[in-house]
């Protein structure tokens, strides 16, 4: 019998009169989607045509930034597709190539889009491409949507239309052309051609025009070498898998030298096949990540790497033998090696780089290749010091600026300053309203590199093109289009790039340059004029030390601070020191005891130290912050750029103190004076450990010679459990039933320790594609820090690690084990440094997953370890029970938080979430899942093609953003997969072995190349 019982939802519905029942009933929506908002005149909609970025115009559930182009503010309202563009399926990411030029880092690179949201950075994996993206290129995708861009040009302070602001600038051109007055256009290294061509129309139009070039970390005296040399204002490049030997003399070559992305180079050269492997030697001050890598490391202030690599180069022709020990070994290694061999310098002195180009040219170096001379630093620190004279003596009547910030990067700023106010027009292309736009006349604002067209020569006969990914948040204008405006060219500037670029593409078309971003052609080999080195060499041999030297230096992180706003990369911990959220002077042990300066622990693990005075010539900073770092040479200084920005800048952000105010003449190696100051300065330091302690289990290594001639059994030995009395290997001993898990698929990740540079590319690609949230340098100095991927960095006590392990194997008795574990904290004065990657093991059998109560943790048949935050009550026992410690605990709810503004905090920063990866919130923990949902969106995209996942497809974050090839992600049930040969490789181990847990990650011992 059928019920009539009547159902509401609502107690309204039973009001049978009731106008909001019908409304109700025969509306969707309650209220009026605003289509009009976006839709604007239907006229004009029907007969518009529609490209992927157009659909920005008509899409939903979205903010107004990414909605309509150019923005007012969030919108709280969602609305369906009205049209949906083909190239857009929601739920599925689309892939662009672009290429990233701010004037410091340039790759070639992928942009992962949702819904016209580009969301992440990813590494273009092309034959060819220029592709090495660092920590900042991967962060560079967050600052697209910082809410403290400029939004609108402004004209004193006001804001101003860009008729009005390209009005003014042509009219300020037009005067200084009938005057007869200098007008200067002072930019970055653009790289650009069509820019170059659209500067020589501006010149040709306006002939008291001229560019001046400024980088605001220089390569002047390297740049002026290399010309001096081969007639190209560029940088040598370099293939280190080419060298058995490699001598760097103050290069970081692993870090910011000439550009980086050498490391994938360099890698292919450090992992041991057929019994060898490259012999690296690094000449140093500073602990570097070059330092840090390196076989052999040579701590030496900067007059005596000036002497050590005079001694090289009259080893190397002469055949004379150095003073120095070590550096007579290496040159005689160098020399054995012939064409195989590789010289490398840092040093700021253009002697010391002509040194470098002779050396390399006499042994005929592999490695060394000037003909593909890169074309990404072409500043001239003369140039920008006569600018600064020019335009205080009044003889500059326009200043046009873009890509720069020199009130804020140049050590004689004040000067600067006052120079700008005697130019008639200022005009700053930028943007933020930073230290020189705040000041200037006219702020331009410009778009991110990811709303941009264009186009870079990384290298000679390397073309990459630049496209944008999304429309204009703002309303923006690149200098390019404004260029055109002045020159009056009424074309738009992808329509000038377009046929411009018709000369530039070797034979591809533009459609195809555009999908690939780049394009590649062969070229003619540089001719070279004769140098005298000698002269250089006898230069060198005779400097003399006048006092405490500061080498100045770029952090992996920050870089040269354009991105100092960026919340991923402050939080970044450095990887030797494992500081995040500040810089600070790094001395040695030794100068240290000498100025009484300290590092201490407190209770709560929070790292303290003293604080300095610097002083070079007539510039000072206060309050600099030590860390006593290890390895550091005697009587030097070391200091990082890109930090102490206060314009533009969210409060929380405004650490540090400003380098460049010591950069004098834009030479990173000072004469510095040092006073110790009172207070003590607290930071945040993410790993309370020093050394490795003769955690033999923790980082295997050995030498290439034991590699050789010993069997796996020695250097990589299996770990003993007792069972029945009787020492059994570990991997025997099982306190589970295991299951059958060759089934389907079973994913592993390998890590390779000798690969492993300790970048940290992997750290930030986490953060962007898992939403890791970041919480402030606070709650880091609490060990608090969200990292789901971590890169422990460990010291020896002892000169190398293995005499750490003769030493603690030494030992007898409970209290001498306990007297020389604790004296083994302390690290040696110039100690070996291995990294260690370290995320969620994803164990087979996991100790996290027996302890917790809700069984919010639980295995996946795939080897994955999941995290059901729905049901995590936040008991922390799994984090207990880690032996790992890889388990994040949410204390705070991160996401819309005024505690911690962030880029969470507000609409526009919230839209480089990914959607695919929950926001976790207050009381849950939270770890590396192994990106599941990357593995699931490969497997379902097979399914619908109907075929096979390939090898190589599935990846982690982190493993495809590791260029070195570090690590490798894979399903071992395809024995013909990568990882599947990896996981029975002689040098793979598991972390921790001994204590059964079984892990989907793996490592691979580290091996050092000792003779």
């Amino acid at each position: 019998m059928a019920s009539n019982k009547k159902y509401w939802k609502s107690v309204e519905e039973l009001n049978e009169n009731s106008s909001i029942v019908e409304t109700l009933r025969n509306n969707e929506f309650v209220e009026q989607i605003p289509v009009d908002e976006f839709l604007g005149d239907k006229d004009s909609l029907a007969n518009a045509s529609t490209s992927r970025r157009d659909f920005l115009k008509y899409v939903g559930f979205s903010t107004a930034a990414a909605s309509l182009a150019a923005c007012e503010g969030p919108v709280v309202k969602s609305i369906p597709y009205v049209v949906q563009p083909e190239e857009v399926i929601p739920g599925v990411a689309d892939y662009y190539a672009t290429t990233i030029a701010d004037g410091f880092d340039f790759a070639n690179i992928l942009i992962k889009t949702r819904e016209g949201r580009p969301i992440k950075v990813e590494n273009n994996k092309l034959e060819g491409a220029v592709s090495s993206a660092n920590s900042r290129v991967h962060a560079s995708v967050l600052s697209l949507y910082d809410s403290l861009r400029l939004k609108q040009s402004k004209i004193a302070g006001k804001d101003a239309a860009w008729s009005e602001v390209t009005s003014k600038i042509k009219s300020s051109l037009e005067d200084a052309k009938a005057k007869g007055g200098n007008v200067v256009l002072l930019t970055n290294t653009m790289a650009s051609p069509s820019t170059d061509a659209l500067i020589a129309d501006l010149i040709a139009k306006y002939p008291t025009v001229k560019q001046v070039v400024y980088d605001a970390v220089s390569e002047t005296n390297a740049l002026d070498a290399f010309q001096s040399v081969y007639g190209v204002r560029g940088l040598a490049d370099y293939d280190f898998s080419k060298s058995d030997v490699i001598v760097s003399v103050g290069a970081d070559i692993l870090g910011d030298w000439q550009g980086g992305g050498y490391d994938a180079s360099y890698a292919k050269g450090r992992i041991p096949k057929q019994g060898k492997m490259s012999k690296h030697i690094q000449i140093e001050a500073n602990m570097s990540l070059s330092g840090a890598n390196a076989d052999k490391r040579i701590p030496l202030n900067v007059t005596e790497q000036k002497i050590a690599l005079a001694d090289l180069y009259s080893a190397i022709v002469n055949g004379s033998t150095p003073k120095n020990a070590e550096v007579a070994k290496a040159a005689k290694q160098l020399s054995a090696a012939k064409s195989k061999g590789v010289v490398v310098t840092g040093l700021d002195d253009k002697d010391a780089q002509l040194l470098v180009l002779a050396i390399n040219a006499k042994i005929s170096s592999e490695a060394f290749n000037p003909s593909a001379a890169r074309l990404t630093r072409k500043g001239d620190a003369k140039a920008v010091a006569q600018l600064v004279t020019d335009m205080n003596a009044s003889s500059v009547h326009t200043l046009i600026m873009s890509g720069v910030n020199p009130v804020y990067t140049l050590a004689n700023s004040k000067e600067f300053v006052a120079g700008l106010k005697k130019v008639k027009l200022s005009v700053a292309f930028s943007m933020k309203e930073d230290e020189t736009a705040s000041i200037t006349n006219i702020a331009a604002a410009a778009p991110h590199y990811l709303e941009s067209w264009g186009d870079v020569t990384l290298s000679r006969g390397h073309y990459s093109v630049m496209q944008p990914t999304i429309r204009p948040l703002f309303d923006t204008k690149q200098l390019q289009e404004v260029l055109l405006s002045l020159t009056e060219n009424a074309a738009s500037y992808h329509d000038y790039l377009k046929a411009f670029a018709a000369s530039q593409l070797n034979g591809k078309s533009w459609n195809q340059t555009v999908h690939d971003g780049f394009s590649v052609a062969e070229v003619a080999p540089l001719s070279t004029s004769d140098v005298d080195a000698s002269a250089s060499a006898s230069k060198l041999a005779s400097s003399k030390t006048t006092g405490l030297d500061l080498v100045l230096y770029t952090k992996t992180g920050m870089g040269d601070g354009q991105q100092a706003n960026n919340p991923w990369l402050q939080e970044f911990p450095d990887p030797i020191t494992r500081v995040s959220w500040d810089n600070y002077a790094t001395v040695s042990k030794a100068d240290a005891e000498k100025l009484g300066l300290e590092n201490w622990n407190e209770a709560n693990g929070g790292l303290n130290g003293s604080y300095v005075t610097l002083k070079v010539g007539n510039a000072t900073l206060n309050k600099v912050p030590v860390i006593i770092q290890p390895g550091q040479a005697k009587g030097t200084v070391g200091l990082a750029f890109g930090y102490g920005k206060t314009a533009s800048m969210k409060q929380e952000m405004q650490v540090g103190v400003n380098a460049y105010a010591l950069y004098t003449n834009l030479n990173a190696n000072q004469t510095v004076s040092i006073a110790k100051e009172e207070g003590e300065h607290e930071f945040a330091c993410v790993q309370l450990q020093k050394t490795l302690m003769g955690r033999g289990d923790i980082i295997k290594e050995t030498t290439l010679e034991i590699f050789n001639s010993k069997d796996a059994a020695v250097w990589n030995p299996v770990p003993m459990v007792s069972l029945d009395h009787k020492d059994t290997p570990a991997t025997e001993v099982d306190l589970w039933t295991s299951f059958d898990r060759t089934t389907g698929h079973h994913f592993n990740l390998s890590i390779d320790l000798n690969a492993c540079t300790g970048c940290g590319a992997c750290v930030i690609a986490c953060h962007a594609e898992n939403n890791v949230p970041v919480v402030g340098k606070d709650e880091v100095r609490r060990s608090r820090d969200m990292h789901w991927l971590r890169i422990d960095r460990y010291y020896s006590s002892q000169d190398t690690f293995d005499g750490d392990n003769k030493l603690k194997g030494g030992t007898s008795g409970l209290m001498d084990s306990v007297s020389t574990l604790s004296a083994m904290e302390d690290p040696a004065e110039n100690p070996q440094v291995a990294f260690q990657p370290v995320m969620c093991q994803h164990c087979n059998h996991a100790p996290c997953e027996t302890v917790c109560p809700v069984a919010a943790t639980s295995h996946g048949r795939e080897g994955q370890n999941h995290m059901a935050y729905n049901r995590c009550v936040g008991t922390r026992y799994c984090a207990n029970n880690c032996p790992y410690k890889v388990r994040r605990f949410n204390w705070f709810l991160y996401n819309k938080n005024s505690e911690f503004d962030y880029h969470m905090n507000d609409d526009l920063g919230r839209m480089v979430l990914n959607p695919d990866v929950n926001v976790r919130s207050r009381g849950v923990m939270e770890k590396c899942s192994m990106c599941i949902q990357m593995t699931q969106a490969v497997k379902l995209n097979a399914k619908r093609e109907g075929r096979l996942v390939k090898d190589g497809e599935f990846q982690t974050a982190c493993s495809a953003a590791c260029s070195s090839g570090a690590m490798i992600f894979g399903d071992v049930n395809d024995k013909e997969s990568q990882v599947a040969t990896l996981v029975e490789d002689d040098r793979m181990y598991h972390l921790l072995e001994h204590i059964g847990t079984k892990p989907n990650v793996f490592y691979h011992v580290k091996v050092r190349n000792d003779k």
